[in-house]
């Protein structure tokens, strides 16, 4: 979701400005079945979205009244690395440059602080990850035990798109979110990792667009899965237009050595299948992938996640290309080299979706 900055404007005598909103609405894809969509299940009430009421502009009697004009701002979460893959901080907004489109962007804020972090934990209860489960709690509870005083986290557990359930809605009280964590069980179904993930993406967004609370916070989805999807009720490319339209960054833990690597004439295995997405919803969100051989290594990778979370730069520009139609922007992010021409590369978001409605790539946007 974007943030919005305003520009005061003044009013010419007797003119008069109208704004006009365009709809925007998702559509299940065509054969789908005749199912209702997926809803987490939640003791947490329901949040309610306040619509404001705008000020009509013939109630404006001085003509030298200055209004607001509400201006897109595309907000970024950018990690960068060196050739080995460590963090590089302490870069300067100088350092950066931001292309949208291909055409350089002005930065209008930029800030290397330690931002606060709203993240999701979503854990695959499903049989295969039976003999996983134990380590994967274990590490939950150590990116748990990380979060600072401003963080929230929300856990969520998954089997079939009818088992999608909200163990522990956002909170800051880690004695809350680890007895979540020790509440997770396994049961059977058909797994549904699409629908998981695409329900607490719109969660996250929810939660952030209706926090009143402070300053907005990074936003954030650690998905521990095999990468196999056989239930879900929406498809990749629905999925995949939701992410374009979101700030939520995702970290994927994927197991998929259990899965078949036998493919077929032109179709990938079901591992290489698994893999393939999984990586792609951690390249086009600007998060990693990571598919430890096995689960000794999750808590060390809790570790670094929490901290690839809190050593970021989040910068914002007002994209140059201001109009409201819909379609998709490409967005490539680079930055200096370092001393004696270090290779610095950058990860961000891969694009983002303008304003008044929803628009796919002719083709996949390549990693940056």
């Amino acid at each position: 979701m974007n943030r919005t900055a305003f520009f005061a404007v003044a009013i010419l005598a007797g003119v008069s400005l109208f704004a006009t909103d365009s709809d925007h609405s998702r559509v299940a894809a065509q054969g789908a079945p005749p199912v209702a969509s997926p809803t987490p299940v939640s003791s947490a009430p329901k949040i309610a979205t306040p619509t404001p009421t705008p000020n009509p502009v013939s109630a404006i009697t001085d003509p030298n009244e200055v209004i607001k004009v509400e201006t897109e701002l595309v907000n970024l979460n950018v990690r960068v690395v060196d050739r080995n893959g460590r963090p590089v901080n302490n870069l300067a907004q100088r350092e950066f440059k931001i292309f949208e489109d291909g055409n350089l962007q002005q930065i209008e804020f930029f800030e290397r602080a330690e931002v606060p972090t709203n993240y999701g934990i979503v854990v695959d209860n499903s049989g295969s990850m039976r003999q996983l489960l134990d380590k994967v709690v274990e590490a939950g509870k150590v990116l748990i035990n990380t979060n600072k005083p401003a963080d929230e986290s929300m856990i969520i557990r998954f089997v079939g798109r009818d088992k999608i359930e909200i163990e522990q809605q956002f909170t800051s009280n880690k004695t809350d979110l680890i007895d979540a964590l020790d509440n997770l069980y396994i049961e059977g179904g058909q797994t549904a990792i699409i629908d998981a993930v695409y329900l607490a993406v719109e969660n996250i967004d929810e939660y952030e667009k209706n926090s009143k609370a402070g300053a907005p916070k990074r936003r954030a989805l650690i998905l521990v899965s095999d990468g196999e999807d056989r239930n879900s009720y929406y498809n990749e490319k629905q999925l995949f237009e939701l992410l374009r339209e979101s700030e939520v960054q995702i970290y994927v833990i994927g197991f998929v050595d259990e899965l078949s690597k036998e493919g077929g004439f032109i179709s990938k295995s079901p591992r290489d299948k698994a893999k393939a997405f999984l990586e792609r919803i951690a390249t086009e969100t600007g998060g990693k992938a990571y598919f430890p051989a096995n689960a000794a290594a999750l808590p060390e990778l809790a570790r670094e996640i929490s901290n690839e979370l809190r050593t970021q730069y989040s910068i914002g520009y007002i994209p140059s290309n201001d109009k409201k139609d819909g379609t998709y922007r490409n967005i490539k992010v680079q930055v200096d080299d370092g001393p004696n021409k270090e290779k610095r590369i950058a990860v961000s978001r891969a694009g983002r979706v303008a304003e008044g409605g929803t628009a796919v790539p002719a083709s996949t946007p390549k990693k940056q």
